[in-house]
Order: structure tokens, then sequence, then C-alpha cells
């Protein structure tokens, strides 16, 4: 089918931020660590808590300095899209948006870093949840003013695969680290390491 907007997972799907977590954390391997933790916290919270203080738990949980979160926020300007996201959304011909587990602070930044001008950004702070809880999706949905059957949702960690599925949308699944398939996800329409399938799906 041919869809009416796209919206994206912005920290994993649109920008390479493994790379700046690795950064921060001196070394891929407890960058890695560091960022599975904060996935498995943030996922599994619900109600909106400050993302500041879930990053700190999780450096903190595996092993880091605590200070570290404060150098990852103050840093967020660093992030950077995929090398192939200019390209794919420079493709679509729809109204895009982006669904982030962030404060409204740092998803400002972030989007900035992206260079794409979204028609909706709703963070898990304006939304007060966290996904995969569904409110941050339909709350996207509403601002779009689109169905779910007529939006697709590019998503980056697998968890998302659950929540917008969930919410009814169609999903995309933009693998670029090779993340493992949680027990019981919803299959994806497309699992690719790139992005540039998009606007032949979104088109057709």
């Amino acid at each position: 089918m041919a869809y009416k907007a796209v919206l994206f997972d912005l920290l994993t799907a649109l920008i390479d931020s493994w790379s700046l977590w690795d950064a921060v954390a001196e070394s891929r391997e407890d960058g890695r660590r560091w960022r599975a933790e904060y996935l498995r916290i943030t996922y599994g919270e619900g109600r909106y808590r400050p993302y500041e203080v879930l990053v700190r738990e999780a450096a903190v949980a595996t092993g880091l300095p605590a200070r570290r979160a404060d150098e990852l926020a103050a840093r967020y300007g660093e992030l950077r899209p995929w090398p192939d996201a200019a390209r794919a959304l420079g493709g679509l011909r729809v109204p895009l948006g982006v669904v982030t587990n962030c404060s409204e602070a740092l998803a400002r930044v972030a989007v900035g870093c992206t260079g794409v001008d979204f028609a909706v950004t709703v963070s898990a702070e304006r939304a007060g949840w966290y996904k995969p809880r569904p409110e941050p999706y339909r709350l996207a949905l509403a601002e779009l003013g689109t169905a779910p059957e007529e939006t697709l949702f590019v998503a980056g960690s697998a968890y998302d695969l659950f929540g917008a599925a969930g919410a009814g949308m169609t999903v995309f699944w933009h693998d670029r680290v090779g993340m493992a398939m949680p027990e019981g996800a919803p299959t994806p329409l497309v699992r690719s390491e790139t992005l540039l399938q998009l606007p032949g799906l979104v088109a057709s």
C-alpha cells in the first residue's frame, strides 16, 4: 500500500547514537553494555521519569561513573545521522515525524542534528510515557492526522517492534547493529541494515 506518513525512532533508526555512547564510555564494549542496559531499563519503565536519570542508572549498573550520563547529554550536539539517512529521507514525499525515548530538550538537539524538518516530534517526556507504551505512538499519529494503517513506522530498537505494531502500524526495522529478535516480537514488514528501501516502499 502507499503510506500517507512515516514515523521514525530517532536515536537508533535515524541517528548513529551508538558511536557517541561508545565515545563517552571510552570503549566500544563499555558503550554497548551501557546502551543495552539503558534500553532494558527504559523499555520496561512505562510512565516517564527523567531520561537523564535512567541513563545515569544504566551507567552505574554497568560499572561506569554516574557522570558519564551528564557527559552524554552535554555532547548530544555531536550526534550524526546514519550515512544513508539523508538520501533515503530525501526520497520520501509524505509527512515525516519522530517518536523518541528521551527528554524534550535532548529530542530537540537530536532532531537538529539530522537536518530534517519533521512535521511532528514526540518525546517520551511530552507524551508522559516511554515506548513501547502506546501513548507516544498515538500522540504522534494524532498530530500527523493519519490512521495507524496509513503510517509506516521505522524502528531502530527491537523493542519498537512491539510498540509500533501494537499501535496498529506496519514496521520497517532498520537493524543497523544486528540486534537479536526478542521472543514473541511481531515480524516486521522489512528488516534491513540500511534505510535505502524506504522510498520504494512508501511510494509503492
